[in-house]
């Protein structure tokens, strides 16, 4: 499947093509504890923790769009209901300082939206279900 990314650097920007060969094949990596010795500071100020807004799941059924990079959802583009088209872009995922367009790999309606803005998102997670 061919799909396409809008990449900008240095404030230019470039349209990528690549040609995607498979599902990607996630590996779980073992996890050490470490021990961490905390030095002594002063009384934190309580901040107000942010609240993602809850996704909005509809039928779920269909196929998932996945994150194929880890990252942080800048935007979704989409509700549940919407009909989209193919190369559509359906969120906007920050990984490594740049903005990454996650498009739709074909038309279709979005039957679900899993991610929230805001969200930290791991490789293989699913941001949208396409029907």
């Amino acid at each position: 499947m061919l799909r396409k990314f809008r990449i900008k650097i240095n404030e230019k920007e470039y349209m990528v093509e690549m040609e995607e060969f498979g599902a990607p094949a996630v590996a779980a990596a073992p996890v050490q504890a470490v021990a961490v010795q905390a030095a002594p500071v002063a009384a934190p100020v309580a901040a107000a923790a942010p609240v993602a807004p809850a996704p909005v799941v509809g039928s779920g059924e269909g196929d998932p769009i996945t994150a194929p990079m880890p990252g942080k959802i800048l935007d979704i583009n989409v509700n549940v209901g919407d009909v989209v088209t193919e190369n559509q872009v359906l969120a906007v995922l920050e990984a490594m300082k740049l903005e990454n367009e996650i498009v739709a790999p074909r038309a279709g309606t979005i039957t679900a939206v899993i991610a929230t803005k805001g969200a930290q998102i791991d490789v293989g997670q699913t941001i949208v279900i396409i029907q």
